[in-house]
């Protein structure tokens, strides 16, 4: 069996582009105000892109201030997706993240929140802690399906995360995330459903031809007095009529973002200001 060698090179460089940031976290983030960690953050995240050969497409822009970020979970991907376009954005993952090897050191220098989602009664904790994260003017996102699916429309929401933006009346924002490529309107290459491993998720990625993620970002919502269960309904449906929209639209625009995302980080002497599955 003939391995591509392209492949080979692209996760050379994820693992050199890794390498690098995790330099950056240990090294330069602990002197480092909140501006100058998102700058690097955002080009860590574009940088992971471009090296995995995945090209960048955005539509819309998130609005200022705290807000709770509502996106379908596709891939352990989305998340350098939005970083890469919102770096600010303190997600919501698993327990099981802070222990993948690379990935877990670099997702939790973003202020990552983690829930333990065997225990029900974890998501009361991560409520209360999303709750004064939002409170204190930060960007929080999740995935609310809470598994990743396949891409043609997002799974059941569910609601309970969505009552830390209630609380607080924070804005939600809903985000549309789709993986495309050459040859198909969904592609395969960004697959995390089921049995795939990180390891397998990452020879797809790097074997992959054109791959696009578009991140299309719609209009934020008010939340004050609003029913968790219904806004969950309503954003879902958001979301599902954006990705229709997104359905016919295939192409290579994209690689431009991520020819973007090679530039070398901003330096620090210019600073006064990266199933169940990955969410």
């Amino acid at each position: 069996m003939k391995i591509p060698l392209r492949a080979v090179w692209r996760l050379a460089r994820v693992l050199v582009h890794g390498l690098h940031g995790l330099a950056i976290v240990l090294l330069l983030f602990p002197r480092l105000d909140a501006a100058a960690r998102h700058r690097r953050i955002a080009w860590w995240a574009r940088g992971l892109l471009a090296s995995l050969g995945v090209g960048l497409h955005v539509d819309g822009a998130f609005r200022p201030g705290a807000k709770l970020i509502v996106a379908n979970h596709l891939s352990w991907l989305d998340i350098m997706a939005v970083h890469a376009v919102c770096p600010q954005a303190r997600f919501v993952s698993k327990a099981d993240v802070q222990h993948w090897p690379l990935i877990g050191r670099l997702v939790a220098s973003a202020g990552t929140l983690y829930i333990v989602r065997e225990k029900a009664r974890d998501a009361l904790r991560v409520v209360h802690q999303m709750a004064e994260a939002l409170r204190a003017g930060d960007t929080v996102a999740v995935f609310p399906e809470g598994t990743t699916g396949l891409g043609s429309e997002p799974l059941p929401f569910h609601a309970n995360l969505l009552q830390s933006a209630i609380a607080t009346s924070v804005p939600v924002q809903p985000v549309a995330l789709r993986f495309s490529d050459a040859r198909h309107e969904i592609s395969p290459a960004a697959d995390f459903t089921g049995e795939i491993t990180l390891a397998q998720s990452l020879w797809m990625l790097a074997c992959g031809e054109a791959v696009v993620v578009r991140v299309r970002v719609l209009a934020a919502e008010a939340t004050a007095h609003a029913d968790r269960r219904a806004l969950a309904a309503h954003l879902r449906a958001q979301i599902a009529q954006a990705l229709d929209e997104m359905g016919g639209r295939v192409g290579r625009e994209g690689e431009g973002g991520a020819a973007a995302a090679a530039q070398p980080p901003p330096s620090a002497a210019a600073s006064t200001s990266a199933g169940e599955r990955a969410a």
